[in-house]
């Protein structure tokens, strides 16, 4: 069964510092989401294949550990463990940030733990976009990358192709994010039951946060996708999408329904009600305020979108999963 599935590889960089437990566990982690998957007997499920990349001085990132060596393909994700030690401003090496740069432009997702957020504010892969850190860090974090919206009180901030994570412990919860987006939340929750830890019932229960497709190997549309990420969806025409792709428009609307399995409306709808999702998790503003933020200036065409995309009123997703009940009444 094995032989028919898709291999879709995850990359653990391994860098002076980094907390090896983060490292193995999840090695640990994606290999029991694959034994879990192997028990499905479904082929369209893919395997998970982990490998760690040492970093050592100015020398590209090398593979040094492969749990299903085949023949080499784009990384699906690069995950940046956090550091014990810390790990300061400016001392990241060239060739390690020229490197997640190329990952992240071939469609890698790329997430980093704790402190480990600071490598991807160095790529600058973060500037306009939205990232937390650890605590300690928050401060220098702040004066340092200024052009990052830093959200140092939200555990975690899943921006689709940029994940950052908060606490040093939290390299659990994004491993469990990535065995969403790729085997599904029932594998997720399996997962994260069989190893006692937790992890977040949105997923499960409405469905996985918005997982784009990155690894098409279509540059133009990635390109693309990036913008979107980057500006939210919000105030985008298919004119601006295809300008920004070099493509024309009835071209640009093949390659991205082939590449991406959506078409550009449907994908900025899933986008928009991924962010609103996390506002409405870990924001006390009014859904009013959410809808106008993520791009809509009619709160009760978000309103009818949101639940179609969840099952789930704004109100009542906000009852079940924010980190504060009483502001479930807000809307």
């Amino acid at each position: 069964m094995d032989a028919e599935r898709a291999i879709v590889e995850l990359a653990v960089l391994i860098y002076p510092g980094a907390q090896l437990a983060a490292v193995h566990g999840l090695t640990d982690l994606f290999a029991v989401a694959n034994r879990i998957a192997a028990e499905h007997q479904s082929a369209q499920l893919p395997q998970l294949r982990i490998s760690h990349w040492q970093v050592d001085g100015e020398q590209v990132p090398e593979r040094v550990y492969d749990s299903h060596p085949v023949l080499d393909s784009p990384l699906v994700a690069v995950l940046i463990p956090p550091s014990i030690a810390g790990f300061s401003e400016g001392q990241a090496p060239q060739a390690l940030i020229r490197w997640l740069r190329q990952q992240h432009a071939n469609g890698a997702i790329l997430g980093g733990i704790c402190v480990g957020s600071i490598l991807l504010a160095e790529s600058g892969l973060l500037d306009g976009r939205s990232a937390t850190t650890h605590w300690t860090s928050a401060q220098t974090f702040a004066e340092r990358y200024p052009a990052i919206r830093l959200k140092a009180d939200t555990p975690i901030v899943d921006d689709g192709d940029l994940i950052t994570t908060a606490g040093l412990m939290a390299w659990s919860e994004l491993g469990l994010r990535l065995v969403d987006r790729l085997l599904g939340p029932s594998i997720a929750t399996s997962t994260a039951r069989f190893l006692v830890v937790e992890h977040s019932d949105s997923a499960s229960e409405c469905g996985s946060n918005f997982s784009p497709i990155l690894s098409h190997g279509d540059a133009s549309i990635l390109k693309v996708q990036h913008w979107l990420q980057g500006t939210g969806a919000t105030d985008v025409s298919l004119t601006a999408m295809a300008e920004r792709a070099g493509l024309e428009e009835r071209t640009f609307l093949r390659r991205f329904r082939a590449a991406t399995g959506l078409k550009p409306t449907e994908y900025c709808q899933h986008l928009r009600v991924g962010k609103a999702r996390e506002m409405l998790e870990f924001t006390n503003g009014t859904i009013d305020h959410i809808a106008w933020t993520v791009g809509y200036q009619d709160p009760g065409a978000f309103r009818a979108i949101f639940k179609k995309v969840t099952g789930l009123a704004p109100s009542d997703y906000r009852a079940r999963f924010g980190v504060s009940p009483t502001a479930a009444s807000a809307r």
